[in-house]
């Protein structure tokens, strides 16, 4: 099985990522199926099916990263807070290792864990992801 996060990874402008944030060990892109816009994935650049196989150094780095873009969300967006979460294995819908950071704001309709995905409109991918390069830099 191929990995769909490695290109984004190797070369995220020939992927069609929206790639917001870049580090010598991490990149964030967004969700191509957001649950809000802003959804981003923060991956390892090295590839890692479970979170059990990451060495402490990436750990750091990974959970630094969302940190960030945690950070970033409500100056970026206008939300409240933000959602972070790692499934591992069970509902990983990619076997590459990744973090979600949703952004979350008081009565935006999500309740338990059935979350109704969306696409982005034209163009809202673009525009929401420089938000937050801008707000990362």
């Amino acid at each position: 099985m191929t990995c769909a996060f490695c290109p984004i990874i190797t070369e995220p402008d020939t992927a069609g990522a929206h790639v917001v944030l870049v580090t010598p060990t991490v990149v964030a892109f967004l969700d191509r199926s957001p649950l809000f816009a802003g959804h981003t994935l923060v991956v390892p650049r090295r590839h890692v099916a479970t979170f059990s196989e990451l060495v402490p150094d990436e750990v750091a780095d990974i959970f630094g990263a969302a940190q960030r873009v945690t950070a970033a969300l409500p100056l970026a967006l206008g939300c409240q807070g933000a959602f972070v979460a790692l499934n591992d294995v069970v509902s990983q819908s990619v076997p590459h290792v990744h973090v979600h950071v949703v952004p979350r704001a008081k009565g935006d309709g999500l309740r338990g864990f059935f979350w109704p995905r969306r696409r982005y409109g034209e163009g809202e991918a673009a525009a929401t992801a420089d938000r937050l390069r801008a707000a990362l830099s």
